[in-house]
């Protein structure tokens, strides 16, 4: 059972990577840093808006417009740290 309470740790860390990766690079696309005419760059953001787009869409309905601010990535990383947490706070179950 350690083994899968480290998979599953394992698979939260990578996700929220993924979801931070994702946000600056869409601060750096948004600040002109980077150049979605670039076929890597809009190969990666097409490729990560693919992979994040199932989780953020439900969240994105759930919540009010907030006039241009997405607080969807925000969201999944915070129930990411809470779903951390009480994984954390319950180990003790998985040896």
């Amino acid at each position: 059972m350690t083994s899968l309470f480290q998979i599953i740790m394992m698979l939260l860390s990578v996700a929220q990577t993924i979801i931070i990766v994702h946000i600056i690079m869409s601060w750096l696309i948004q600040f002109g840093v980077l150049n979605l005419g670039q076929p890597i760059v809009a190969q990666i953001w097409d490729g990560l808006n693919r992979l994040l787009e199932p989780v953020y869409g439900p969240i994105r309905r759930a919540l009010p417009q907030m006039g241009g601010l997405d607080l969807a990535p925000l969201i999944v990383i915070l129930g990411i740290f809470v779903l951390r947490t009480v994984l954390i706070n319950n180990a003790p179950a998985f040896y």
